[in-house]
């Protein structure tokens, strides 16, 4: 037994000898638990609930012990964002601009540029007045302010906001790194174009810019073209290479041009094979090499990126890539710019960028900067990223000096120069808007050292009166007390939520005292403690010893002694059925009260315990809980009371619940004896006398009562009407055997011969009179055939002759003029629907006529009512049909994405060519290019149709979809994606006949209803499904820069 349990056992042990009526103050005390013994601090491992002198474990170990200063508030440390020495400064990440932070730090740590922008005049050159906030009005001049701060900057990080939101990026949406390098350079460039100083004017080309020429020489004369071009970086494919030079070997490599693709030669004036390829005139002295990693997919139509590793060198010779080689070429690794991630549409940008005035390499990312050991760029955690495949790749072992990498998306290396490296002093103007930032973060930081220096002198005062009054909390023996609210304590005792005012309304009784059974909620303390609390933090109401219910005492009481006097009860009465009850000496009891009357017993105990609590909740205030009780209240009202299981419909009360002791001491009347004798038995006097004692109101029926003369008549009535009902359902089944076993039906498709009149029926009336002739002692009889449901309420039919055939053939059912006549004796016909067989002359054909005639107005509205309920569903199911070389289905579906794939499709698998299985491989090795099915085949094999019956049956290669009319066709392509494993851009579909292309169409636009059955077409399957996992990360087209600034926008 739990020691809360064991506690509560032992307040009210005193019940079992003391009486009700001789309850005193020292059993009051006792139920309230008054006098039991404090627990002491570490020998209580936590706050007993039961022991309401138990003060420990309620928060007071916080305060007892030592107390460490930065508890007493929740401001951070302002020295944390202060810069340290020797330290770069980080940009904060504005949500998903960390693309433009690594571009950034790089430019910044290029001192030329630098430099150059701080040459740059400004309208602000003379100076900002004090009083007004710097804005920089040009995209130069957010540069050099934002380098000026990355310079001298006493912050930790600065904020680049003024600069992303010049340029006009979406601070929400990552992009393209490489697209937004190629653009701001070009933007800067011609920003700084109108420059006078040339040092300024042309320091983008002088520092980015470089030439390359394409060659094209004619095979036949040996002509030579060329077409010279310049630079900002060099793009460089990566797939199916390992090391940077390979790739710039592949750049740099003769393409033969031939057949088809043969060159125009203005010597031979003729088409001649030719060879082309880019040669390297001049490199600039910062040289951008750029790893195409996000390539489009053509399978998903969607970028995807390629984490393959690629190899690089701390010093790269560009000497023998050259086409003059009369000049220095080597160059020095000086930047890495890194993409953690997967997937081309998410992920980190980080860079790591060397300190030209140390060498020192630095990882920037964002707001941290970290510094490298030993002057050695360390890729690290960034190579550790776990691939989507199932085969990982493992990284190539790198000797001295190099490098690889499978997320470097950028490398930049500077030409290595033997002089020293520039020293940059920020302009007088820009020190001065600097400096003003700096003073404006001093100031933040001795506001928050203050801050915190008022907030730990609050808690050091406040943790000394908690001290204080927790020593004098306790309430000691023979002294007075008050008892208080446990959660209140402990938020006095907790510093991050100020106590709100006392509030004890939850633990009264109904007497308006403190509750017994609220106890284990409330702790005693001493008066001096209660009387400071009330004083400073108000509320109530107080509970000292006068709020100790006597009441409630009494009665809890009373109860447990009925409680212990009913187990010994329940034995007797137990042993009393045992014996066999002779003569007229007994007492009907029903067998389902005998069965649960300890319990109903115990529940009549408790309930005016719970009323008790329902009363107090009512006084405190909680009315959210009124419906609730009122709805269980009415459910127990449903359950039959004591005996009552016995008494017939006719005599129940009509209010049910009353008891003997219960508020409502209405009497019960006594009713009937139920007819039923199998759900009662007779019992002993004595059993009853004490049965009686605990439900003294229950209906009472010694063994001699007649049972009730109103359910022996209909006892006898109900058997005479099965009776009649199996007479009349046999003489309806005999009349109408071809009808009820639906055998030698009418069909108006083909009009028999014999008749020239055929009756209609609703078929609802059909089904309802069968269920009847099956069972007619259980379902009752069809008196109407109730043809109202198939009229319009002008009294005109709602289907059409040709309809009756077809889709509305399901509502109707067809009677022959033999069968109209016997319906018409056997049951009441509100309205004849008759269909007549025309013949006209020999020169005209048969119609039909009927009667009613068609409303045309109705049926009209039911074909658009019907149309409108097709064009607007919400979850409905379509059928998605996969078809191979226009004629035959697939024997198997293809295998869905995340399930593991057939056998047979892994043997195909393991069968291709190595090359094969490489995703990139016709995009690498020029693999054949996949023909689109041709529109008018695909069309033909639709129009062949596929016969359906009205219940869709599924065939192999068909897959049920749930769809809503208010989606999208390209939404619809993503869920076939998943199901068939065809990406949407080999999706081709089409429904009746007609293609289904327009992916931004809805499928109600589109027609699509449900039941729909869509025929798909593939123009080849996909062979690594993992490649489509970009698709679903893209749920709008790309936009890239289009509105910003970098557009000139």
């Amino acid at each position: 037994m739990a020691p809360r349990l064991q506690l509560e056992k032992a307040a009210w042990r005193w019940t079992e000898t003391v009486p009700p009526e001789a309850v005193a103050q020292e059993h009051i005390e006792a139920a309230y638990r008054v006098r039991l013994e404090p627990c002491q601090r570490g020998a209580c491992r936590r706050n007993c609930r039961g022991n309401p002198n138990c003060l420990v474990g309620i928060g007071e170990h916080v305060w007892l012990g030592e107390i460490d200063e930065n508890s007493f508030h929740n401001i951070d440390d302002p020295n944390c964002e202060r810069r340290k020495k020797n330290a770069f400064v980080g940009l904060t990440n504005l949500g998903a601009t960390c693309y433009v932070n690594t571009f950034l730090q790089m430019w910044f740590l290029n001192l030329e540029l630098r430099q150059a922008l701080y040459l740059c005049p400004s309208a602000c050159s003379d100076g900002v007045p004090k009083d007004t906030d710097y804005e920089p009005q040009s995209i130069c001049e957010h540069l050099q302010y934002l380098f000026a701060l990355l310079q001298n900057s006493k912050r930790r990080y600065i904020d680049p906001s003024a600069f992303v939101k010049a340029l006009g990026l979406d601070t929400a949406q990552q992009q393209d790194a490489q697209e937004f390098s190629k653009l701001f350079m070009s933007l800067l460039e011609d920003t700084l174009s109108k420059q006078k100083n040339p040092d300024v004017r042309n320091i983008v080309q002088k520092q980015f810019c470089g030439e390359y020429a394409y060659v094209t020489v004619c095979n036949q004369c040996g002509r030579e073209s060329k077409l010279v071009s310049k630079f900002y970086e060099l793009e460089l494919n990566i797939q199916g290479h390992k090391q940077l030079t390979d790739c710039i070997t592949e750049f740099l490599k003769e393409e033969k041009l031939e057949g088809d693709n043969r060159y125009f030669c203005e010597t031979c004036q003729s088409k001649q094979n030719a060879t082309r390829k880019i040669r390297l005139l001049s490199l600039p002295c910062t040289l951008n090499l750029q790893l195409m990693r996000f390539v489009f997919d053509r399978q998903t139509g969607h970028k995807k990126k390629l984490n393959t590793y690629i190899g690089f060198s701390e010093l790269l010779d560009m000497e023998p890539f050259m086409e003059q080689k009369n000049g220095v070429h080597v160059y020095e690794l000086s930047a890495v710019l890194i993409h953690r991630g997967v997937s081309a549409y998410s992920g980190h940008y980080i860079a790591h960028v060397k300190d030209p005035q140390t060498g020192e390499w630095y990882k920037f990312n964002d707001e941290d900067i970290e510094k490298m050991e030993g002057k050695k760029l360390q890729l690290g955690i960034e190579e550790d990223l776990a691939e989507p495949s199932k085969s990982q790749t493992r990284k190539p072992k790198c000797g001295k000096g190099t490098h690889c990498s499978r997320n470097a998306y950028m490398l930049v290396y500077r030409l290595q120069a033997r002089e020293k490296s520039l020293t940059v002093e920020v302009p007088a103007f820009l020190q001065e808007l600097v400096e003003r930032d700096n003073c404006k973060f001093e100031e933040w930081c001795n506001e928050m050292a203050e801050m915190r220096k008022q907030s730990v002198a609050r808690g050091k005062i406040k943790h000394e009166e908690v001290k204080e009054l927790y020593q004098r909390l306790p309430a000691e023996a023979g002294s007075p007390y008050d008892f208080i609210s446990l959660e209140w304590l402990q938020k006095w005792l907790d510093e991050s939520t100020p106590p709100k005012p006392i509030d004890n309304t939850a633990c009264l009784c109904s007497h308006g005292k403190l509750h017994p059974d609220k106890i284990s909620l409330m702790k005693r303390i001493s008066e001096y403690v209660a009387d400071f609390f009330y004083r400073r933090y108000g509320g109530g109401p107080r509970l000292n010893v006068k709020a100790l219910c006597k009441d409630c005492v009494v009665e809890r009481c009373r109860i447990l002694r009925l409680k212990n006097q009913l187990n010994e009860d329940y034995k007797a009465v137990t042993n009393l059925l045992k014996v066999t009850v002779k003569g007229n000496d007994g007492f009907w009891v029903g067998k389902a009260s005998l069965r649960s009357w300890r319990q109903l017993a115990l529940e009549q105990l408790n309930e005016q315990d719970e009323d008790a609590e329902h009363s107090n909740g009512k006084m405190n205030g909680n009315a959210q809980n009124k419906d609730e009780s009122n709805e269980e209240k009415r459910e127990e009202e449903e359950e039959l009371n004591f005996n009552e299981d016995i008494v017939c419909p006719h005599g129940l009360p009509n209010t049910l619940g009353c008891w003997a002791d219960s508020p409502c001491h209405g009497s019960v009347p006594a009713g009937d004896l139920c007819i039923s004798e199998s759900e009662r038995r007779v019992v002993s006097r004595e059993a009853w006398e004490k049965l009686k004692q605990y439900f003294p109101k229950a209906p009472e029926f010694p063994n001699n009562t007649e049972c009730c003369s109103q359910c022996k008549l209909l006892e006898r009535e109900g058997e005479e009407n099965e009776a009649l009902h199996k007479m009349m359902a046999s003489e309806q089944k005999t009349s109408l055997q071809n009808l009820f076993h639906d055998k030698c039906r009418p069909c108006l498709g083909s009009w028999p011969q014999e008749t020239d009149e055929l009756y209609i029926v609703s078929q609802f009336f059909v089904e309802e009179w069968r269920k009847f002739v099956r069972r007619p002692t259980r379902c009752s009889p069809v008196s109407s055939i109730a043809n109202s449901a198939l009229l319009c309420p002008h009294g005109g039919l709602m289907f059409t002759f040709a309809s009756m055939t077809k889709e509305d053939s399901k509502h109707i059912a067809l009677i022959w003029p033999s069968e109209w006549e016997r319906i018409q004796k056997l049951f009441v016909v509100d309205h004849v629907i008759k269909i007549t067989r025309m013949q006209g002359p020999d020169a005209e054909g048969t119609h039909y006529t009927s009667e009613p005639q068609l409303c045309p107005e109705c049926r009209e509205g039911l074909l658009c009512q019907q149309q409108r309920d097709l064009r607007e569903y919400t979850q409905a199911t379509v059928y998605v049909h996969k078809v191979v070389d226009n004629k035959k289905v697939m024997k198997d579906a293809a295998p869905e994405l995340n399930v593991s794939s057939s056998e047979a499709e892994e043997e195909r698998e393991e069968n291709k060519p190595e090359g094969e299985q490489d995703p990139d491989f016709n995009q690498a090795n020029g693999g054949t290019k996949r023909q689109k099915l041709s529109q008018q085949s695909y069309i033909t094999y639709q129009t062949q149709g596929i016969r359906r019956s009205t219940r869709h049956r599924k065939v192999r290669g068909e897959k049920a979809l749930l769809v809503s009319a208010n989606q999208t066709l390209k939404e619809l392509k993503i869920q076939i994606m998943h199901a068939f494993s065809v990406a949407p851009f080999d999706q081709n579909l089409s429904m009746d006949g007609k293609l289904l292309s327009d992916d931004t169409a809805t499928l109600g636009s589109l027609g699509v209803i449900p039941e729909s059955v869509i025929l798909l077409k593939a123009d080849e399957p996909i062979a690594d499904y993992a490649a489509m996992d970009d698709v679903m990360q893209v749920c709008l087209p790309e936009e890239g820069f289009k509105g910003t600034g970098l557009l000139g926008h």
